[in-house]
């Protein structure tokens, strides 16, 4: 990979819990809450830590331990009205989100938020939630050409005064909307591991997220999608999942991992098992993004625990660095006790990372 991400400080994002259940599926006791007085609290004490981003997650249906959820799009703009610099991604599902609908809604947000919010556009693998709502369930390789189109339609409509556009999901003529969002414009997420997933984000969007992984495996990721977007004249910047266990010793770490994993709800992981096998199978190759997950990682519903954040403070940092090394820019984190935990790898992570990014910085230029 080439040198070009190693100047650029990586950012941090936190996985808010707008819906019930904590991070893990497992029954382990949790000092996390879904409501959002927790939630605002959590968001000034991320903004604080130095977290760039907040994303919301979103849910229609209760499962896998997740009873109760809030509406991504009006629980962003909770927390953008509750803090001053952290930027908040939203998550849309195309289908009962249309185009038209969305622009709209991240627009006047943008205004009412210094421009502070984002989009997450998420394709879908949960049949059995689209059959809940009465939705029409396409097959993998529909949704994700569902999705890019919903990408360039959000983006025609925030770029052009008049936009058109007929594709097989969505047809706008000479459709203006104003206000316009304001600048920078709101950037677009996506995720997902299939070849479809890696292409679409190689063509229109502006972050590719992906599970949790090894270095070795998001290495092979990321040098495919630098590929497919050097292409098409694009770059992409990378996130990555991963859960953070930091303690004082790297054995009280992993005796919490254990505990989690322990306490795992074994009903609920082997149903989101039987699910993502589902929509993995569904893609050409037959893998999706959790193709290769055991019951283990999937206690972490995105592969958290593949990536090993898991240890002391400077273990932690150094692990954090391997990533950013393969070209990683962004890491999406999961905690136990989200305010506990999220101030925790503010004060004693996130500086050093910092300065082990200098010394990185420096052997580059020796």
């Amino acid at each position: 990979m080439t040198t070009a991400h190693y100047p650029s400080p990586l950012q941090f994002a936190y996985w808010v819990p707008n819906v019930s259940g904590g991070l893990v599926v497992s029954k382990i006791p949790q000092r996390t809450q879904w409501d959002a007085l927790y939630n605002r609290r959590l968001a000034q004490i991320a903004e604080h830590a130095g977290f760039d981003y907040a994303l919301t997650q979103i849910r229609f249906t209760a499962g896998y331990g997740a009873e109760n959820q809030h509406e991504s799009v009006t629980f962003s703009q909770d927390l953008l009205a509750a803090t001053e610099k952290l930027k908040v991604i939203a998550a849309l599902l195309p289908g009962p989100w249309n185009p038209a609908l969305a622009a709209k809604q991240i627009a006047t947000i943008s205004h009412l938020s210094d421009a502070r919010i984002a989009v997450n556009i998420v394709s879908g693998w949960f049949r059995g939630e689209f059959k809940a709502i009465g939705e029409p369930w396409l097959d993998h390789e529909e949704r994700y050409l569902r999705s890019e189109e919903f990408i360039r339609c959000l983006r025609g409509i925030w770029q052009k005064e008049q936009f058109t556009f007929a594709g097989d999901f969505y047809r706008f003529r000479n459709y203006s909307l104003k206000p316009k969002p304001l600048h920078p414009q709101p950037e677009i997420f996506q995720g997902g591991s299939s070849r479809a997933a890696r292409d679409m984000a190689a063509r229109v969007s502006d972050w590719y997220f992906t599970n949790g992984n090894s270095v070795e495996g998001v290495s092979q990721q990321i040098e495919d999608i630098q590929v497919k977007s050097r292409q098409n004249d694009r770059s992409v910047k990378i996130g990555m999942n991963a859960f953070v266990i930091a303690r004082d010793s790297e054995q009280q770490a992993q005796q919490v991992l254990q505990e989690i994993i322990d306490h795992a709800d074994v009903e609920a992981v082997k149903g989101f098992q039987h699910e993502t096998q589902n929509a993995g199978l569904a893609s050409p190759e037959k893998e999706g993004n959790w193709a290769k997950s055991s019951f283990d990682d999937l206690v972490q519903y995105n592969d958290g625990f593949k990536p090993k954040l898991i240890g002391t403070p400077q273990q932690i940092a150094e692990r954090i660095i391997d990533y950013k090394r393969v070209g990683v820019d962004l890491l999406l984190l999961g905690f136990l006790h989200c305010q506990e935990e999220v101030e925790f790898f503010g004060r004693e992570i996130i500086p050093r990372v910092r300065v082990l990014e200098q010394q990185l910085i420096s052997e580059l230029r020796a």
